[in-house]
C-alpha cells in the first residue's frame, strides 16, 4: 500500500458546549511525516482519536485512497491500515514482546503458535533495525524500547499509517536522534507517519508537512520547506515570539531550601526518592531534569507537604519543616507550588476562573466574612490578576475548563505568585503549552528569581530547563545523579545523566 492516501474532510466534534474540532480538513501525503502542531487543548489529540476510532465525529468523513471509510473502533482503524501509539503505552508489562504484539489478534484462539510469531516478529524487528528481543518481558525493557514495541505491534498488524502522540515526551535527548532515524527508515519503507507535537524544533527536524491547530481549527497546513520556526510560532500565537528568554547574571543569595538525605515512596509504596540531598539559594533557579517517572513528581509533592517523608529532613532556611502541614508551608512559610497535573491538582475544572483564583484564600477577608463570600471582592481580585497575567477568556465567571492549557497555567501562576513567596516549586510548567505561553511562563519564573525567590524548576523539557536555570540536577531512579552549572549543562552531558550514566 505504498500509495496509501489519507484525508479527513470537515471533521467536527463537540463535548457538550465545547467544540474540540471545528470543520477540520487534513490531507496526508503517502510516505511522509506529517506533523500536527498545537498547544494542549488545540484539538489535535481529539482529531487523532477520531481517526483511530476512539471517538466518532459529529460531522465529516475519513477517506482512504479517495474512498470514505467508517472507523468506529481501533480494530476498524487497524483494518483500514491506521494504527496509533499513545503517550501512555497500551502494553501488559508481565507479558513478553511477542505476547503483547499478538494479544487480541483475530484467528488465534486455541491455534496460537507463539514460536512462529516469535520468528516473524524477530525478522520484522531486524528489517527496521529495532533490535528487540521478541521473548523479552516488556516490563524489563527501557521506556524507549517499549515505545518501539508499540510501533512494532502496529507494523505486525499491517498498519500503513502510524499516529504517534507526543512520542519524544518519554525519551531522553540522547534517545531522540535514534528515534528520528527510525522514523526515516519507516518512511523509506513507504509508511506514513502522523506526528503529534507542540515542539517546533521537532517539526523542523523530522516533518515533511505541518498542520497547525488552534482552538479546534486548522490555522495553516503547508510543506515544512515553506516555513520556519518563527512563522509557525506566529501562526500558533498570533505574534512574534522570543525563542529564548533573557536571563540576567547575578549572584545568588543564601540557601533557602535544603533537602538532607530525603527518601519518599510513591503511591504504590515503592521508593521514589532515594536519599536526595540538594540546596536551592535565594535568587536562583535550580532545575531538576529527568525522564518522566524518575521521582520528579514525588520530589515536588514532598517539598510542598503533599507526600510524607520516609527518612531525611527538609529545611527552610534553618528551620526543619519536615513535619509542617501543607497549609502552614503555603500560608506561613511562603512555599508556592505549581503542580505537574494542573487539572487534577491545580484547578477545579467546574468552577469559574474567579473562584480558582482564591482556592488558597477563599476563607479570608476580603473574599469571605462571617462565613459568606464577597462576590464583588472575588471578581475584582480575579479581574486584576487575569489582566496582569494576560489570561485570555470570555469572563472571570467562565468555567476554567474552557480555557486553553496555557491560560489555565497562567491562572495557577497568578494565584501562587500573588502571595510573594520565598520558595517557588514549578513542576512541568510548560508541558503541552504553545511557544507563546512557554515564553510567558519562563519570563514569570525569571521575574521571581530576580526578586530573590528560590525557584525549583522540575521539567522533562530539557531545552526549557537550560534556558532559565542557573544549575541543573538530574534525577534517575529516585537518585540525584549529579548537579551541573548552567555554563556546563549541555544537552549531551545532561542527557547521559538522565539515562543513568554517571559523570
Amino acid at each position: 500500500m505504498t500509495n496509501y492516501k489519507l484525508s479527513l474532510e470537515n471533521i467536527s466534534k463537540s463535548f457538550g458546549t465545547l467544540k474540540a474540532n471545528d470543520q477540520v480538513t487534513l490531507d496526508v501525503r503517502p510516505g511522509t511525516v506529517h506533523a500536527v502542531l498545537g498547544e494542549n487543548g488545540a484539538g489535535k489529540s481529539t482529531l487523532m482519536n477520531i481517526l483511530y476510532g476512539l471517538y466518532r465525529p459529529d460531522e465529516g468523513r475519513i477517506l482512504v485512497d479517495g474512498q470514505a471509510v467508517a472507523i468506529d473502533s481501533p480494530r476498524a482503524a487497524l483494518a483500514a491500515g491506521i494504527g496509533m501509539v499513545h503517550q501512555h503505552f497500551m502494553l501488559v508489562g508481565q507479558l513478553t514482546v511477542t505476547e503483547n504484539i499478538v494479544l487480541g489478534m483475530k484467528g488465534q484462539g486455541l491455534k496460537l503458535d507463539l514460536a512462529t510469531h516469535v520468528r516473524k516478529i524477530s525478522e520484522l524487528s531486524q528489517s527496521f533495525g529495532f533490535e528487540i528481543d521478541p521473548e523479552a518481558e516488556v516490563m524489563k525493557l527501557p521506556i524507549g524500547m517499549q515505545q518501539r514495541v508499540e510501533i512494532l505491534k502496529l507494523l505486525y498488524h499491517n498498519a500503513e499509517v502510524l499516529i504517534l502522540d507526543e512520542p519524544t515526551s518519554v525519551l531522553t535527548p540522547n534517545e531522540t536522534g535514534p528515534f528520528f532515524e527510525l522514523l526515516e527508515r519507516l518512511k523509506s519503507a513507504g509508511k506514513t507517519i502522523i506526528f503529534i507535537t507542540h515542539k517546533l524544533d521537532e517539526v523542523m527536524t523530522i516533518a515533511d508537512d505541518v498542520t497547525v491547530m488552534q482552538d479546534g481549527k486548522v490555522m495553516a497546513s503547508l510543506p515544512k520547506s515553506d516555513t520556519d520556526p518563527a512563522n509557525l510560532a506566529r501562526i500558533m500565537v498570533g505574534r512574534e515570539v522570543l525563542f529564548q528568554v533573557k536571563r540576567s547574571s547575578h549572584a545568588s543569595g543564601p540557601v533557602v531550601l535544603r533537602l538532607a538525605d530525603v527518601s519518599a515512596s510513591n503511591t504504590r509504596g515503592l521508593t521514589a526518592l532515594d536519599q536526595v540531598t540538594l540546596e536551592v539559594r535565594a535568587g536562583e533557579v535550580f532545575g531538576i531534569a529527568g525522564v518522566d517517572g524518575n521521582g520528579q513528581a514525588e520530589l515536588a509533592e514532598t517539598i510542598a507537604g503533599l507526600r510524607p517523608v520516609d527518612s531525611g529532613r527538609i529545611f527552610l532556611s534553618d528551620s526543619d519543616i519536615t513535619q509542617t502541614s501543607i497549609s502552614d508551608r503555603a500560608d506561613k512559610l511562603g512555599i508556592a507550588y505549581v503542580p505537574e497535573d494542573r487539572h487534577r491538582d491545580g484547578i477545579v475544572l467546574d468552577e469559574s476562573v474567579a473562584q480558582n483564583m482564591i482556592l488558597r484564600t477563599y476563607d479570608r477577608a476580603p473574599f469571605a466574612r462571617f462565613g459568606f463570600f464577597n462576590p464583588g471582592a472575588i471578581r475584582d481580585h480575579a479581574e486584576r490578576l487575569t489582566s496582569a497575567f494576560n489570561v485570555r477568556m470570555q469572563s472571570v465567571d467562565q468555567e476554567i475548563r474552557f480555557l486553553s492549557g496555557g491560560n489555565q497555567q497562567k491562572v495557577i501562576l497568578a494565584r501562587e505568585l500573588e502571595g510573594e513567596p520565598k520558595v517557588l516549586i514549578v513542576a512541568q510548567p510548560t508541558k503541552g503549552l504553545d511557544v507563546g505561553a512557554i515564553e510567558f511562563v519562563q519570563q514569570q519564573i525569571l521575574v521571581q528569581r530576580d526578586r530573590g525567590v528560590a525557584v525549583l524548576y522540575i521539567s522533562t523539557e530539557l531545552e526549557h530547563l537550560l534556558d532559565v536555570c542557573d544549575r541543573v540536577g538530574v534525577l534517575f531512579s529516585g537518585k540525584l545523579m549529579d548537579t551541573v552549572d548552567s555554563s556546563e549543562a549541555t544537552p549531551e552531558r545532561v542527557g547521559l545523566l538522565m539515562a543513568g550514566v554517571a559523570a
